[in-house]
């Protein structure tokens, strides 16, 4: 007889059911509901002063990290997430950087209390630091520094930041073809960096050990130290400034109106099961194109994405663990449904997700899961895709579909100094209604930003020879989509690069009627006139004078393209988006003069 015990779940403070079905162990994942601590109200003037206070406390912790870190992917990328949580591991507030965080930074709080014997085993002054993969939904370089919070020697709450970090010592500082989760960095599985306000020296020397830049590392370890900080002391003051009672009671009230908002947007979806299926073009070991279903139920503004019916876990490292899904699932849902509004825990209580264990969307430890975003992100454009076809003026057409991210490093000629950076590239977005798509980031990465070209040339060893709107790259449509980029570089000294640019396989659809975009794509043309692709590759090296040039998806089409305005046509025409030759392929109404 199948048995399953409490003890076997790995997130033992949100509610999980087992079931078995077809001989499948199915995980059904919820938000926790919050009770208040008394029955008192309180006035919602007060409850909106603490949940601005909330966000401006989270906009404090983002602005110290970027202030004090030492790497352009954090202090221009952007690639963190500073938030706080109460003493239930929810959300009161983020600010906006990485979208792709927002609902792993929970389970990386929960899983390091956990890993330091729980609540009971926290002290004033203590500070966690944890990256294992699958209790934190990220790969190993995206380190997340947890600092409980007291008041009058009471846990009041935690203030956290995950951030990414250049190197944590796997075989590469970035790694398409990982065949475990040892080869893709140092695991540190919930350690106490400082106790009880004082530094713990081995683990401190552990971590710098672990490293091929660690003077990069020591200042993105002390900018979050530092941001953790300053979080902590902001909640303080707010808890401080009203009371135990009357915050915790706001924050009941700040839960159940974001709950409210989101099932706003929810209730306009008809209730019923819609399905798609998403792709990648590998898992980056087996060759073939590895293709998934999930499916959708709208239920009473409740929203249920099923996970269950995926491929098994993979053999290379696309395997998504489970707060990884959580968090794709619950980026889609609140861009969706969240009005603009700062996200906190009540936004994700209408989501319920169900995934199979030992899944490709619940793997089992120690498969390999270092790109786990990539899939996430294909499920993000795949939930918009699948009620698209139920509500076209609420959702997008698909986006590039990609990071189009790259890492790079080497040793620098003059001095033979270690170095490392890396960077999304910017994809075209998908024409919606009313509108044309825009070119920036992914949806996954919207808070983010592209590093401007000043600090990628002083800092690194190459010349950016081009970055332009490629012409013709995106989806015709009433509504067109966003352009995607052609962004070439140059070397000028041997380095080592990984690329890891998904989706040139399958171009970004259009929807109602749109046309396809452009794909995505990363060519490189070496110094002796070798032309070759290289979309997805671990450590290649980049002689001197090598190019590499990013081509960039567009976004999809909304809507028939002989609907689109003509003076819009004779715009596109003008600013160079479109060639003469574009339009009259695409557009049959416009006349040339």
């Amino acid at each position: 007889m199948f048995q399953f015990k409490l003890s076997d779940a790995i997130y033992n403070t949100t509610f999980f059911n087992v079931v078995l079905k077809k001989k499948k162990m199915i995980h059904i994942f919820e938000s926790k509901k919050h009770q208040k601590i008394t029955n008192k109200n309180v006035d919602p003037i007060t409850t909106e002063i603490i949940r601005n206070s909330l966000n401006s406390a989270a906009e404090q912790m983002k602005k110290t990290l970027i202030r004090c870190s030492f790497s352009p992917i954090i202090y221009e990328v952007l690639d963190f997430a500073s938030a706080l949580y109460d003493t239930n591991y929810c959300m009161l507030s983020q600010s906006p950087s990485l979208p792709g965080f927002m609902g792993t930074l929970s389970f990386c709080v929960e899983e390091a209390v956990k890993e330091v014997g729980g609540e009971k085993n926290l002290y004033e002054g203590d500070i966690i630091i944890y990256n294992n993969p699958y209790g934190s939904g990220s790969h190993s370089q995206d380190a997340a520094i947890v600092k409980p919070v007291f008041l009058n020697n009471k846990l009041i709450g935690y203030s956290a930041i995950k951030a990414h970090w250049l190197d944590t010592g796997g075989k590469e500082p970035y790694s398409t073809n990982t065949v475990d989760v040892f080869q893709e960095g140092t695991i540190y599985p919930g350690l106490k960096l400082y106790s009880k306000g004082k530094l713990v020296e081995d683990i401190y020397k552990l971590i710098i050990a672990n490293t091929r830049v660690p003077k990069a590392i020591v200042g993105d370890l002390n900018a979050q130290l530092n941001g953790v900080t300053t979080g902590a002391n902001a909640l303080i003051r707010i808890v401080k400034k009203f009371g135990y009672e009357t915050f915790y009671n706001s924050v009941y009230d700040i839960y159940e109106h974001g709950e409210k908002l989101v099932r706003t947007t929810l209730n306009r979806i008809p209730d019923g099961n819609y399905k798609g299926y998403g792709q990648l073009d590998n898992n980056g070991v087996d060759p073939g194109e590895v293709k998934f279903n999930i499916s959708i139920e709208v239920k009473n503004s409740d929203l249920i994405i099923d996970f269950s019916e995926v491929p098994n876990q993979q053999n290379g490292p696309i395997n998504c663990p489970l707060p990884s899904t959580v968090s794709k699932a619950r980026v889609a849902f609140s861009m969706m449904a969240g009005n603009g509004e700062q996200p906190n825990e009540g936004f994700f209580r209408p989501l319920i997700i169900k995934t199979r264990k030992g899944s490709m969307f619940n793997p089992i430890s120690p498969a390999p899961c270092f790109l786990n975003g990539w899939p996430g992100l294909q499920v993000m454009e795949l939930i918009y895709k699948i009620l698209s076809e139920k509500l076209p003026e609420v959702f997008p057409a698909s986006s590039g579909g990609c990071l189009a991210a790259a890492v790079w490093w080497g040793k620098r000629e003059k001095d033979g100094e270690p170095w490392a950076d890396g960077a999304p590239h910017p994809v075209g977005q998908g024409g919606f209604f009313k509108g044309d798509g825009v070119t920036a980031m992914h949806h996954n990465s919207a808070g983010t930003r592209f590093s401007p070209i000043e600090i990628m040339e002083s800092r690194n060893p190459w010349l950016v020879k081009k970055i332009e709107l490629a012409q013709d790259s995106c989806g015709a449509g009433e509504y067109r989509g966003g352009l995607g980029l052609d962004i070439e570089y140059q070397m000028l000294e041997e380095t080592f690069i990984t690329s890891v640019v998904e989706r040139t396989k399958f171009p970004p659809w259009g929807i109602k009627g749109g046309k396809s975009a452009r794909a995505n794509n990363v060519k490189i043309v070496t110094e002796n006139g070798e032309i070759f692709n290289m979309p997805k590759k671990s450590g290649h090296k980049l002689n001197k004078g090598d190019k590499i040039t990013f081509m960039t998806g567009g976004g999809g089409g909304y809507g028939d393209p002989k609907n689109r305005n003509i003076e819009l046509i004779k715009n596109d025409l003008k600013q160079g988006y479109l060639s003469n030759k574009y339009v009259k392929n695409h557009y049959k109404n416009y006349q040339f003069t």
